[in-house]
């Protein structure tokens, strides 16, 4: 913005003179808008950490869809090259583990009593804690 002379009238009425005083007030806000923007560093640094989340969101999705793509691809290339006979077992097995899996979920739902029932997963992290402990004292033994 360059100053005109201070001999010369800026303005030709009054009318204009209020719009050369609102436009450059408008100006000086925007200015001073700018530079509190640039100050601002906490607010900068959260934009900054949003970018960076939804920078890591959507790698970590991309690279989810490619591993599961390479399992689905590495699986189907070992069907492939497994034997028939093998073949064969292993869907015997997968059969009957899926049988016994229903086999104790209906008996898990026959004779677990309600209370049980409804808390499995801490009865489950208790048991698995459990394990833990009684593992670690056999190998303190040995």
């Amino acid at each position: 913005m360059t100053q005109p002379p201070h001999d010369k009238p800026t303005a030709e009425s009054p009318e204009e003179l209020r719009e050369q005083v609102a436009q450059t007030r408008q100006e000086l806000g925007d200015t001073v808008q700018a530079l509190a923007d640039k100050s601002d560093v906490k607010a900068r640094a959260q934009e900054k950490a949003a970018a960076l989340k939804e920078q890591t969101t959507a790698k970590t999705a991309e690279l989810t869809e490619q591993t599961k793509a390479k399992a689905a691809e590495t699986a189907q290339l070992l069907q492939d090259k497994l034997p028939e006979p093998l073949k064969d077992k292993a869907a015997v097995a997968a059969e009957q583990a899926k049988a016994k899996a229903a086999q104790a979920e209906r008996l898990w739902q026959d004779k677990a009593p309600e209370p049980v029932r409804n808390n499995r997963t801490p009865l489950l992290a208790v048991g698995g804690a459990a394990l833990a402990a009684y593992w670690l004292l056999r190998r303190r033994k040995k």
